[in-house]
């Protein structure tokens, strides 16, 4: 799922996913972020714009109540099988738990986004194909999709080698050349999901297209679109995306198996962080203040 998922998923499931150090101050100021993407996807009006922030205090405040204490007690399952060492069933474990929490929460936005949806304009669905292209030549150009295998493969590993450095401390070089070898039994598939991206752009703006018409029907629609966002994968991807989360969840599991006790204690440390987290924010009230939106886009 795109559109969906940037202005939703990205905003709400940002914590659980762990992509910004910054839980506390970023949650709470995830209407600012959410506002930003919109508007920068769809060019909204004022009305346009006063209605979108409305249902997201409410999405928000929902999500703080009811999702966030459920998210700390799945990550405090995610702690205790780390603690005694990860396999390839706990990552895929925690794959699948991601999954479901998503959709949890785009069943619970579908019918805000769906008014919202059906009030756009010819023009701005024509300005929100300008910005998937842009999107698109974008991820093709971070993962380097276009240019030979080695580069691809080299582009690869300094995300991951980076990603499982905020998670475990610093990887000796030992670790690092290990890791890199283990890496080339992966297969690459930036492409794959760059052709997953374009079937979604596609079935989402075909949907659009029906937004004028029964609006229980465009609903029922646009919840199914964003709720099952794999079902409309061709039968030769679906295989080709399973395989290859199998083989990261052996990879990621092999990686487990290297680490240092203080590379485990960091990892058991920082989620614990993220569960207390999570616990505080559930009990806070609504944050008022805005921030700099570049402090929590860059994160």
């Amino acid at each position: 799922m795109h559109t969906g998922r940037r202005l939703l998923l990205c905003a709400l499931l940002l914590p659980l996913l762990a992509g910004c150090s910054m839980v506390r101050l970023g949650y709470g100021q995830l209407d600012t972020l959410a506002g930003w993407r919109a508007q920068s996807y769809f060019d909204l009006d004022a009305a346009q714009r006063d209605s979108f922030n409305a249902r997201f205090v409410r999405l928000h405040a929902w999500h703080r109540r009811e999702q966030l204490p459920e998210y700390s007690r799945f990550l405090t399952e995610t702690r205790a099988r780390a603690e005694r060492g990860l396999q390839a069933e706990d990552i895929l474990w925690l794959i699948n738990g991601i999954k479901a929490r998503y959709g949890v929460m785009a069943a619970r936005a579908a019918p805000d986004a769906a008014e919202l949806l059906a009030d756009l304009s010819p023009a701005q669905i024509e300005h929100l194909k300008r910005e998937f292209e842009q999107d698109n030549r974008k991820f093709l150009r971070e993962h380097r999709s276009n240019e030979s295998m080695e580069s691809r493969r080299q582009a690869q590993n300094r995300r991951t080698l980076k990603q499982l450095g905020d998670w475990v401390g610093t990887l000796s070089a030992e670790q690092e050349q290990r890791i890199t070898e283990l890496m080339r039994e992966l297969p690459l598939i930036d492409r794959l999901r760059h052709e997953d991206r374009l079937r979604r752009q596609k079935e989402f703006l075909a949907l659009l297209e029906q937004r004028n018409g029964d609006r229980a029907a465009f609903t029922a629609k646009q919840r199914d679109w964003l709720v099952n966002w794999e079902q409309g994968r061709p039968p030769a991807l679906a295989r080709a995306f399973d395989e290859s989360w199998k083989k990261r969840a052996a990879f990621y599991a092999a990686v487990d198996s290297m680490l240092t006790p203080a590379q485990r204690s960091h990892l058991l440390r920082r989620l614990q962080n993220y569960s207390d987290d999570f616990i505080a924010l559930a009990g806070e009230g609504p944050v008022v203040a805005k921030g700099d939106c570049a402090k929590i886009a860059a994160c």
